[in-house]
């Protein structure tokens, strides 16, 4: 499974809801817990895989090595709390670049399980960002989108001079 590179048209559409009794949604799902672990990131949304389906997998957890990621079928942001920060964000489909995005700090999401029971999630930190970065990919928008207009002119200089230089996903470089 590869990882679909950014300008790819396939980043810049919104996906389609999918239904949890579908056998090929479970195994996407798996499919791409694979390919986020072997890019080394924390977080993957269908059309980063060449899908245009509302499908997420996130693990956040970097106090271990054990791997528990989260699979989030038709998930919808419920929440945004605080005043937004402004971080430094990679993205294995922008590969040798970070961008500096501001974000409200806290997310809550509903979610679908790969068994089509409804959870939410919660949280701050990386796991608020990471949640509405990934959505953000469902709804057709890369970092950037939704990273002010002067460091996106200069993310994209960046992203270019990255992709000659060879980057792949998984590497991030300077903060824009």
């Amino acid at each position: 499974m590869n990882i679909v590179l950014s300008p790819d048209p396939m980043l810049r559409q919104v996906c389609e809801p999918c239904r949890v009794e579908d056998k090929s949604i479970k195994k996407l799902a798996k499919q791409m817990a694979k390919a986020m672990y072997k890019n080394n990131g924390c977080g993957l949304a269908a059309p980063q895989v060449g899908v245009l389906k509302r499908v997420v997998v996130v693990d956040c957890d970097t106090e271990s090595d054990e791997k528990n990621p989260i699979y989030m079928i038709n998930p919808e942001l419920v929440e945004l709390q605080g005043d937004p920060i402004v971080m430094g964000e990679g993205c294995l489909s922008c590969p040798g670049i970070t961008v500096e995005i501001a974000r409200p700090p806290f997310a809550k999401v509903r979610f679908l399980d790969l068994d089509g029971e409804e959870w939410t999630i919660e949280g701050d930190g990386l796991l608020g960002r990471c949640l509405q970065h990934e959505l953000d990919h469902l709804d057709g928008k890369t970092m950037f989108e939704v990273c002010d207009p002067m460091t996106r002119i200069e993310a994209l200089r960046a992203y270019e001079v990255a992709l000659a230089n060879g980057a792949k996903p998984g590497e991030t470089g300077p903060e824009q």
